[in-house]
Order: C-alpha cells, then structure tokens, then sequence
C-alpha cells in the first residue's frame, strides 16, 4: 500500500471563493432569521400581555369599583406568581434531568478513565492511628499474642522393631499395621 494514499486528502470539488461566499451567505440569513426571531418574540410577548392585562380606565370609577377592582388585580397576580413559581420549578427540574442524563451519556460513552490505584502497605497498628488518632492505645501485633504450641512427632515407631524400610511397609499395611501404630501411640 502506497503511504502517502492514506495521508493525501481528496480534494474539495468547491474553490476558496466559493466556500467564503457561501459561508457569507449562510452568516447573512442565519442574521436575517435570528432578527425575524426576536421580533416574533417581541410580538408574541405584546400579544399576551394585551390578553392577560387589559389597559385599565381608572379615572371614572368610584371607590367601591376601585376595591374591586384591586382585589381582582391581587387574584390575578396570586394566579400569575403561582403559574411563575411552576414555570421555574419545571425548569429546573428539567436542567437537573438534563444534567444527570448527560452524566450518563459520559458514563455510557467510556472517556472516563479510573485512574490506577497504588498499592499502599500499611500496618494493623498504623491504620487504627490514623481511623483513631490519639485515642489508639496498645498494640495490634497478634502474631505475638498467640501461644506457642509444640509440635509433637507422630512418627514414634521405632526402627529396632523393622530395620529395612521394606519391611516396616509391609509391617504396617493392612489392618495390623494399622493396630500396632494405635497401640504404640496410645500405649506411651
């Protein structure tokens, strides 16, 4: 296989200009839509506050038709706060949902990596003075705490009986051989 094949590049089919031309094109109507947003929005938030608050004629009204008409203005505003108040808790109800979905996604796409954990020798007494601090007293060797226990030799036959090995096999099989070493252990 030829190595400068998998280097080269195809070339693009689009001259320079063409490309710069393009991309001034795409900047001018990605302006021209983001102006034509802004002003939707600002049409649409014109519309809605014309729908929820009328203009209000207050110069003719007594003062009766005033109380009244603050005590509606009040229960509108409580219904307002709350559909406020439930407008944001959504929303970042949502951000939260967003934010842990995320952290999913990096879990699931595998860029995390654990970092290689050291191994750390460290003594029994050692790790109770650091879980405790000044409050360890004594000593953790158990090793020394244990009793000595001596090992006792069980292979008490003796070789005046048998001096050829051969012979103390053939001694001890089957159910005498068997017999005569309870015997001899338990008879000392």
């Amino acid at each position: 296989m030829n190595p400068k094949a998998v280097v080269d590049k195809p070339k693009s089919k689009i001259s320079a200009s063409r490309k710069l031309s393009l991309k001034m094109m795409l900047l001018a109507r990605a302006m021209e839509e983001l102006d034509k947003e802004t002003v939707d929005r600002e049409d649409e938030k014109a519309r809605y506050l014309g729908e929820k608050l009328p203009p209000l004629q207050v110069s003719s009204l007594s003062m009766k038709e005033l109380q009244l008409l603050c005590e509606q203005l009040h229960a509108k505003l409580g219904t307002t706060d709350e559909e406020r108040y439930d407008c944001e808790e959504k929303v970042t109800k949502h951000n939260k949902d967003i934010r842990e979905l995320k952290l999913k996604v990096q879990d699931l796409g595998g860029k995390f990596k654990k970092p290689a954990l050291r191994k750390v020798r460290v003594s029994a007494d050692e790790m109770m003075r650091a879980l405790l601090g000044s409050k360890h007293k004594g000593s953790m060797d158990l090793r020394g705490n244990l009793k000595s226990v001596k090992k006792e030799d069980n292979k008490e036959v003796s070789t005046s009986e048998v001096g050829d090995w051969r012979k103390n096999v053939e001694a001890m099989s089957g159910m005498e051989g068997r017999k005569k070493m309870f015997d001899a252990a338990g008879g000392q």
